[in-house]
């Protein structure tokens, strides 16, 4: 048999999966990727296929097993991490979705959290969660799965119906239904999980009518969690670390000191505070989250998260035609002097940290017949650094350390100009490390310390190196002037204006 020196990690975000193999110093050997079909079925409704998802999991990860010429058995260890708070709701018995994923983008149950709101219980729910009352989580997508599927409810209650982060419906499937579990970080996603007590809270599964018998066991992130079922892959792999994808590409970046912070760039935009062991209430609508749970002790994080941000190039993309590759924004934003005044607020699906506005929507103010395209494609990077800023700035006054360095990831982080435009505007070094993979990494850390490929987090810090080191420049007066236009079209734009 093959010695086991290499981790699958299976990426499974909101466009696109991935599945990639590390060798024993992290550096990829192998990647698949498969972009699958989005869902719009009304106005600000955003929903996936699961069996969408499971087919290029599946395939990705046979692909990448093939192209790597490592063979299966080679592989210690499979590490998974997950576009967080979208939910699936499955029978028992035949593992099909009995509706489709509902993505965090979707704001369909806004109504049913401003009720909530208005009755008073968003307090309780903060306190134990760290969670503010939004669309955004999973509870209010499960009771509304429960609600709309007829005879879903009564089945729940029969305990005929699971229900799973996109993690825990990948884990039963690679098992074959023989575990039904999820990461303390994934728990933490669903508005269920007392972050304090590590739990799940009954009083907050009756609040949201949400039977306890539907969700999954808890564990660390790295956790022997299961075995790949026989056939699946050409070898019975364990799966051994499972981590949401913003707080694996923090483990990923090795932020494992208290203080240091990680910004990853795709669809949206999340930035990650490692507060240590302490969970800090936020007073200015940050989240409270676990960061990450090794040998049962918790490390906890301040979370700000921007809703639209590779999105926005997308929808310049896909949507009106102004480029035609994400690439030619880096381009774009250095051919013109400056924005020319103009703003883009990409609220699409309302607005996230600090401002949490379901109801606002993407707005462009400043434009004159001078506008241009790369006009355009600038603001959409600007307003990206913006965003960064404003939750910099929330996390600072609820006490959490201003980061000294900024360690970014994604893949909007390959573009130079926005690197150096955000260390203009946080007036601190960027740093991006050689291998933007980093939420993949993430994962696969996790694994890989589960089964004793790694020794702990002094070794996975020593394996972290640095790419490339971005300094502010920007000089004073013209940063001020930046961040109050950005200001007074973000004001326009929230729905109480």
């Amino acid at each position: 048999m093959a010695e086991r020196r290499y981790i699958l990690a299976i990426d499974q975000g909101t466009t696109s999966t991935r599945s990639i193999i590390f060798d024993a110093r992290a550096k990829r050997v192998a990647t698949a990727q498969r972009e699958f079909p989005q869902h719009y079925p009304e106005p600000g409704w955003v929903e996936h296929d699961p069996e969408d998802i499971w087919r290029d999991v599946l395939a990705t990860a046979r692909e990448a097993i093939e192209t790597s010429k490592v063979g299966a058995d080679a592989i210690a260890a499979i590490g998974i991490t997950n576009q967080r708070e979208t939910s699936v709701v499955w029978d028992r018995k035949t593992g099909e979705a009995i509706h489709n994923a509902i993505v965090w983008q979707d704001r369909r149950t806004a109504e049913r959290c401003a009720q909530l709101k208005a009755d008073g219980a968003e307090p309780n729910v903060r306190a134990k969660t760290g969670l503010l009352l939004d669309p955004y989580f999973s509870a209010t997508k499960i009771g509304w799965i429960l609600d709309k599927v007829e005879g879903a409810r009564a089945r729940a209650e029969r305990g005929e119906l699971a229900f799973g982060t996109i993690d825990s419906f990948l884990l039963w499937r690679l098992t074959e239904g023989k575990v039904h579990a999820t990461d303390v970080t994934n728990a933490s996603r669903t508005m269920l999980w007392n972050i304090h007590e590590n739990r799940w809270d009954e009083e907050l599964c009756e609040l949201f009518g949400v039977p306890a018998s539907m969700l999954p066991e808890v564990h660390d992130n790295a956790h022997l969690f299961g075995t790949t079922a026989p056939g699946l892959l050409d070898a019975e792999i364990p799966i051994a670390g499972i981590a949401g994808d913003q707080q694996a590409a923090l483990f990923g970046q090795a932020c494992f000191a208290r203080g240091t912070a990680k910004s990853t760039y795709g669809t949206g935009c999340f930035l990650l505070l490692n507060t240590g062991e302490e969970a800090i209430t936020s007073e200015h609508r940050m989240l409270t989250t676990p960061a990450y749970r090794i040998d049962g002790k918790t490390t906890y994080a301040l979370e700000g998260s921007i809703f639209v941000a590779g999105a926005a190039v997308k929808w310049l993309r896909d949507g009106i035609g102004v480029i035609t590759h994400a690439r030619e924004t880096n381009d774009m934003a250095t051919q013109v002097p400056d924005s020319h005044g103009v703003y883009m607020v990409p609220a699409f699906v309302g607005l996230g940290a600090p401002h949490w506005d379901p109801d606002a929507r993407g707005a462009i103010f400043g434009l004159t017949l001078g506008a241009t395209q790369a006009h355009l494609a600038r603001a959409a990077l600007e307003a990206v650094g913006y965003q960064t800023l404003d939750l910099v700035e929330a996390m600072v006054k609820d006490g959490g350390h201003r980061p000294d360095i900024l360690r970014v990831d994604g893949g909007m982080a390959a573009n130079d100009w926005l690197c150096t435009f955000l260390a203009d505007l946080l007036q601190a070094p960027v740093e991006r490390p050689d291998d933007l993979e980093t939420t993949a990494r993430g994962a696969a850390f996790h694994a890989g310390l589960a089964v004793g490929l790694w020794s702990g987090l002094d070794e996975l810090e020593a394996i972290w190196s640095r790419d490339a080191a971005f300094e502010p420049h920007m000089p004073e007066d013209k940063r001020a002037r930046l961040i109050a236009g950005w200001q007074d079209a973000l004001d326009r734009t929230l729905s109480k204006h």
